[in-house]
């Protein structure tokens, strides 16, 4: 089965059916709130109060509503149209923008105290047209998203990664635009239950204090820290 980003453009493969069979599979439902809920435990937040958060490639507000669920205030970007139709049409409480973050977060820096992201960085790594090149693509989301976050602020996306070499090259462009951090791989053994986890920190949340890359889930769900790569 082809990868989604070798099908089409997100904004051409995720059209009015596509989008409406996405959101409307239970399955997929279960299993982004699920990759949701991990990726706001790896942001590693305060127990205490709402956080403003960025869902980056929001589509129909899937992950959002666990957002919600949680207290957070959110702001969600996608490049689909079909897809933010959708979550209008639910009404989702967050802030919705279609943007393709290819070209950059156009925020105010410092604005948000976190940002998620599920299923979505592998897409920058497609060129699907001339004009996309993913290593300028990719570096010119990071450099506007690290300008966007809080100092100390995490990024966290869940994605598909084709290969290792793609997975270097995210890592080296997000690593020169300021972040540290590295890769967290949940389930490194199992190639059903695997998923990798870009870590991002903006910065240190305070002198002195150094921020430590989570430790990823093994099959026992206990900590395991041998896929996990900090740079």
């Amino acid at each position: 089965m082809s990868r989604p980003e070798h099908v089409a453009p997100p904004e051409l493969f995720y059209g009015e059916t596509e989008a409406k069979k996405y959101t409307g599979n239970s399955r997929i439902v279960a299993i982004q709130a699920e990759m949701t809920m991990r990726a706001v435990e790896l942001l590693n937040l305060s127990d205490e109060g709402s956080y403003y958060l960025l869902d980056i490639g929001c589509g129909s507000g899937l992950s959002g509503e666990v957002l919600e669920e949680d207290g957070h205030i959110w702001v969600g970007m996608d490049i689909a149209p079909a897809m933010l139709e959708i979550a209008a049409d639910k009404d989702v409480e967050g802030d919705l923008f279609l943007q393709d973050i290819g070209q950059g977060v156009g925020f105010r820096p410092g604005t948000f105290d976190g940002a998620i992201s599920v299923s979505v960085l592998q897409w920058l790594c497609n060129a699907d047209k001339t004009e996309n090149r993913p290593r300028y693509r990719l570096q010119r989301f990071f450099s506007t998203l690290f300008m966007s976050l809080q100092r100390g602020a995490r990024a966290v996306f869940q994605f598909y990664p084709e290969n290792d070499t793609q997975v270097e090259m995210i890592m080296g462009i997000a690593m020169k635009c300021g972040f540290t951090g590295g890769l967290v791989v949940d389930y490194p053994n199992s190639k059903k239950a695997r998923k990798f986890y870009l870590c991002l920190f903006a910065g240190q949340a305070a002198a002195g204090q150094r921020q430590e890359l989570p430790q990823g889930l093994d099959s026992e769900e206990t900590a395991s820290g041998v896929a996990n790569t900090e740079t």
